[in-house]
């Protein structure tokens, strides 16, 4: 009984000094609908967490959303663990949660975030030390424009306009 006692304040005390890592939120350089993200921690961080914020926005038209992340090490044991990985729009609300792939000396998460609509979002990537190695992941996204469907309207409407002219010309002749 006195040992269960001392083991539960050990791992209560345990818990309460691990410390938050996670860096200040990063805007995503998207260039040509694609970016790529990551970081890095350093050694001496055991238990320590983090939940890193990247932030982006959709901004002429709603976009499909994909996005990839990993992280490898030698090991399970060394290196990094990630937890979880989520879309959320710019108040915090959950959009959709990714999905592990692959846990242990490799974690990958993929995220398929459906169609956004135009406004400002974030990828939280959470996890937590498990060693005192050094650690890092990295990941990236792809937003693919999705037209409204005016667009495909005047699209319709225009191509029916150069089948009119081009009839017309052809009956002209």
């Amino acid at each position: 009984m006195m040992a269960a006692a001392v083991f539960a304040a050990a791992s209560f005390g345990a818990s309460a000094y691990a410390a938050d890592i996670s860096q200040a939120p990063e805007a995503l350089a998207v260039i040509d609908n694609t970016a790529f993200f990551g970081d890095t921690f350093t050694a001496n961080n055991n238990a320590n967490t983090f939940a890193d914020h990247f932030t982006f926005s959709v901004t002429s038209m709603p976009a499909t959303f994909n996005a990839i992340v990993a992280s490898i090490s030698g090991s399970a044991d060394t290196g990094l663990d990630i937890s979880n990985l989520g879309l959320y729009t710019s108040t915090g609300t959950l959009v959709t949660s990714g999905t592990l792939g692959s846990s242990g000396a490799m974690d990958i998460w993929t995220l398929n975030g459906g169609t956004l609509a135009v406004g400002n979002y974030y990828l939280q990537v959470s996890g937590s030390m498990v060693s005192n190695t050094g650690g890092s992941f990295g990941g990236s996204v792809m937003l693919q424009p999705v037209p409204e469907p005016e667009t495909y309207g005047m699209m319709l409407a225009g191509l029916g306009v150069v089948g009119l002219l081009a009839r017309r010309r052809k009956a002209a002749k």
